[in-house]
C-alpha cells in the first residue's frame, strides 16, 4: 500500500521544518512537547515520523544529509570541467552546512547514532571527491594523482571543518572553507 501523495507532502514539510528547527537551535535540549508546539503539530503527529525523539532526531538528520546530497549534486550537474565540478561540489557541501548552528553541531557530536550518520555522510562525500578527481585525471583535466590519496586528505579537512575546528582556528566560516579547500585541491592536482 502506497502513501497518498498529501500524506508524503505533509510528511516532507515536517521533516524539512523538523531540520530547520534542529540546525538552528540543535535538539538535545527540546523535549517532544516542545518540538510539537514549535513545529504546531500534535506528539502523535511526531510519532507518526518516528517512535522517540532520538528516532526523530536520527530521521532528521538522514533527511538533512538526504536533502544536502540532492542540492550538491543537482550544483555539480549543472557545470562542466573536472575542476569545476569538484569547485562545485564543495562550494555546495560549504552551503549546505551553513544552515548548521554551533549547538547543532554540538549535539550532532554528542549524539553517537546522529555522529555516525554525519560521519558516514563525509565517507561518502570523499568517495564522491575521489570520483571527480578520477574522472578529472581520466580526462587529462589534472595531473595522475593519487586519487584516493587527494580524497582521504579531503576528508580530513571536511571533518575538521564540520567540527569547527577550521573556523576556530583561521575565522572561515564552513562555505569559505570549502572554497579555499576546493581552491588549493583543484590548483594542486591542474594538469
Amino acid at each position: 500500500m502506497t502513501r497518498p501523495a498529501f500524506a508524503t507532502a505533509r510528511r516532507t514539510e515536517l521533516f524539512d521544518a523538523l531540520t530547520g528547527l534542529f540546525l538552528a537551535e540543535g535538539f538535545a535540549h527540546l523535549t517532544l512537547d516542545e518540538i510539537a508546539a514549535r513545529l504546531r503539530c500534535s506528539k502523535s503527529t511526531l510519532y507518526t515520523l518516528a517512535a522517540s525523539k532520538e528516532q526523530l532526531v536520527q530521521a532528521a538528520t538522514v533527511h538533512f544529509f538526504r536533502t544536502a546530497t540532492e542540492s550538491v549534486e543537482a550544483r555539480v550537474a549543472a557545470v562542466a570541467g573536472a575542476r569545476d565540478r569538484i569547485a562545485a561540489y564543495l562550494s555546495a557541501v560549504g552551503a549546505a552546512l551553513d544552515p548548521a548552528s554551533d549547538r547543532f553541531m554540538a549535539d550532532l557530536d554528542a549524539f553517537a547514532p546522529a555522529r555516525e550518520i554525519y560521519e558516514r555522510n563525509t565517507r561518502i562525500a570523499a568517495h564522491r571527491v575521489q570520483e571527480l578527481i578520477a574522472e578529472g585525471v581520466a580526462a587529462g583535466d589534472f595531473r595522475d594523482v593519487h586519487a584516493a590519496f587527494a580524497a582521504d586528505l579531503v576528508t580530513t579537512v571536511m571533518v575538521r571543518i564540520q567540527q569547527r575546528v577550521v573556523r576556530d582556528n583561521t575565522g572561515l566560516d564552513d562555505a569559505d572553507a570549502y572554497r579555499e579547500l576546493a581552491a588549493i585541491l583543484t590548483g594542486g592536482i591542474q594538469a
